[in-house]
């Protein structure tokens, strides 16, 4: 009878645990809609449709995120990132998939091989300070692009962001350089190709449920090129 008790008790405990353990696995679905796809100081499409779906459980993270046109010459994008955050340290691995630019003129997602694929892996690794966070990644893998003596560029990307509040205004300035030559990125050696200034305000729609509602400048000096982004956040 003893053994029954404490058998029924370590199960109990067993569920405890688990009940509490599902409590602190978190869920993201969210779809952004912005009128442009600028990313790292690049234009990379028009008006487009970007979900997130993703799962979070102490630090790890699994992330699926994408892009979608509305016309057939857009770019479709597919991209998954598997991250670990303590502290204000995080490092991720990101695989990207796009839909044309690749060397696979099939678009084909299951494609891997090193010179015939869509696909770019890259690691990242940064620490976010409070006051900023600082952030550098790296192609290490897939279609990368190539350097001056025509090899792999391992090409690198180091953003610099500081967030702050004015009035009722959530605010980000990021800068964003590219290290050295890469195709990847369309420069030829150190270029600054990231200059943004970022605008988030929530919007009441009824008491329980509000929009986030974005703005950003976005300048690429390296490409003398100059974008204003506008978006908004649907999240349940």
């Amino acid at each position: 009878m003893k053994k029954i008790v404490l058998l029924a008790l370590g199960l109990v405990a067993s569920a405890t645990t688990f009940a509490q353990d599902k409590e602190k696995v978190k869920f993201t679905i969210a779809a952004d809609f912005v009128n442009q796809y600028i990313w790292r100081g690049q234009d990379c499409g028009n008006v487009s449709i970007q979900p997130t779906l993703g799962i979070g459980y102490k630090g790890l993270s699994l992330t699926a995120w994408g892009n979608v046109g509305f016309t057939s010459t857009d770019t479709k994008e597919f991209d998954l990132t598997l991250g670990y955050t303590t502290g204000g340290f995080n490092i991720n691995i990101t695989d990207y998939w796009f839909s044309v630019g690749g060397d696979d003129p099939n678009n084909r997602y299951f494609k891997y091989d090193a010179h015939s694929t869509n696909h770019v892996f890259e690691a990242n690794i940064g620490y976010d300070f409070g006051v900023l966070s600082l952030q550098w990644y790296t192609n290490f893998t897939g279609n990368d692009g190539y350097n001056k003596n025509n090899k792999r560029a391992y090409s690198s990307y180091v953003e610099v962001a500081v967030p702050f509040k004015l009035v009722t205004v959530d605010w980000t300035a990021t800068v964003g350089v590219v290290p050295y030559a890469t195709t990847y990125y369309n420069t030829t050696g150190f270029a600054v190709t990231n200059l943004s200034l970022k605008a988030t305000k929530d919007i009441k729609i009824t008491n329980s449920f509000s929009i986030p509602v974005f703005g950003q400048i976005v300048a690429n000096p390296c490409a003398q090129k100059a974008y204003l982004v506008l978006g908004f956040t649907l999240q349940p």
